[in-house]
């Protein structure tokens, strides 16, 4: 009996750790309809999750081009490290692209929300850890970020990890 009641009370530790250390729960659902072509130009990063791979680099900005295989090619660039290009891949739903920075692997670039002028997006990952703000010009306006962070807030995300880029 005293085995039985042991194995639970290493069961229940297992269990309460575990629970401590999930992610939260975001809503990743893209959007349904995204114009490809309004899409495509530069894009300035206005705030972004902490990653090593962007780490201190400031004035950063993507260029999204349509490559003649039908992918996007994509270069971000800021201050620190130069030039970083990547490859996208286009899926079934249209708010979901596969990029990859890395040889051959791909990361989901999940488009959350976009405005109807294509002037600021809303952009994560496949899951928690990712988020980006991004927007036609280097600043945006006091009303439109309350409104990004709204529904950044709405899907889930902690906007205090937010990153505001230097421009």
């Amino acid at each position: 009996m005293k085995k039985y009641s042991f194995k639970i009370f290493i069961l229940s530790v297992i269990a309460m750790i575990s629970g401590c250390a999930t992610k939260p729960t975001v809503d990743l659902t893209p959007v349904k309809e995204v114009d490809l072509s309004r899409y495509l130009g530069t894009w300035y990063e206005i705030a972004r999750y902490d990653h090593w791979f962007e780490r201190g680099m400031s004035h950063t900005k993507a260029e999204y081009t349509m490559r003649e295989d039908g992918k996007i090619a994509v270069v971000n660039t800021g201050l620190k490290d130069g030039k970083l290009q990547a490859r996208t891949k286009l899926t079934d739903e249209p708010g979901l692209l596969r990029v990859s920075f890395f040889g051959p692997f791909y990361g989901d670039f999940r488009i959350l929300w976009l405005d109807n002028d294509y002037k600021h997006v809303l952009v994560g990952g496949s899951d928690a850890d990712f988020l980006w703000i991004l927007a036609r010009t280097s600043q945006i306006d006091p009303a439109t970020k309350e409104l990004i962070l709204a529904e950044a807030k709405r899907r889930g995300y902690d906007t205090s990890l937010l990153i505001w880029v230097t421009h």
